[in-house]
């Protein structure tokens, strides 16, 4: 049966693993409440009154089109084109390239550095492997002008970064909404994850500040993660009521 994505890719391995998936939808959390267009989902209301829900959403679905049969990820594909048509038909108006780049661009940001930050450094062919791997989902996305390896992808991505991105109400609406739904300690655990994690134009516009806690525990869950103990830890970090999502992410 052939899968959308092939079994030797790198990226099935990234999001296999669901401590690194959690960490990629942790820094992307940060710079998607900067993106210019974060409006969009503030408009249908689900994001701010779920937005820990509309995480797990998003990566059941990542995944679901990574590990699939082809036919089967395409058809999902389809889908959120429609949910997207549908959103955009009642505002009157469509959601821009820039807007869908933008996030296939900072999974493919977040994707390469929280799989470093566990495992090992990866090399450039791998690197172009996640790369044309989104720019394929894209494709299916009906989104254009992407590219389809590393080198291209980073200047994009800079550019993304320097000229997409706005601290503004919503940025900060958004962050509230975090804090809200994760309670006090586990955001100060996702600031912390972000400061290792975000660009340093990331960290400039949102005021982060250097990396605390997380930075110092990292090699300890490293050596923790090799004997497979960590399982447990990932479950205690989330809201009770995502304990079952959490333990459903892990693919291997």
């Amino acid at each position: 049966m052939k899968t959308f994505v092939e079994d030797t890719s790198i990226v099935k391995k990234i999001w296999s693993t669901t401590d690194i998936t959690l960490f990629i939808f942790a820094g992307a959390s940060a710079e998607f409440a900067l993106n210019k267009q974060v409006d969009w989902l503030y408009f249908t209301g689900r994001l701010p009154g779920d937005p820990i829900g509309r995480l797990f959403s998003t990566v059941k679905y990542a995944q679901y089109i990574i590990f699939k049969e082809e036919k089967e990820a395409i058809a999902s594909i389809g889908k959120i084109n429609a949910v997207h048509q549908n959103v955009e038909s009642a505002r009157g108006y469509k959601i821009s390239d820039e807007g869908y780049q933008s996030v296939l661009y900072m999974l493919i940001y977040y994707s390469i550095v929280s799989f470093e930050l566990f495992e090992r450094r990866l090399t450039t062919e791998e690197k172009d492997d996640i790369v044309s791997t989104f720019a394929r989902i894209g494709h299916h996305m009906q989104i254009h002008d992407l590219p389809f390896d590393y080198k291209e992808w980073k200047k994009k991505y800079e550019y993304q970064l320097a000229h997409n991105l706005q601290n503004s109400s919503f940025t900060g609406d958004l962050f509230k909404q975090y804090r809200k739904h994760l309670g006090a300690f586990r955001y100060f655990l996702l600031l912390d994850i972000q400061r290792i994690l975000v660009s340093r134009q990331v960290n400039h516009l949102l005021d982060l500040g250097r990396p605390r806690l997380v930075q110092l525990l990292i090699p300890v869950y490293r050596l923790i993660r090799k004997y497979k103990w960590h399982k447990e830890l990932i479950v205690m970090m989330v809201p009770t009521k995502f304990k079952e999502q959490v333990k459903a992410m892990d693919q291997r």
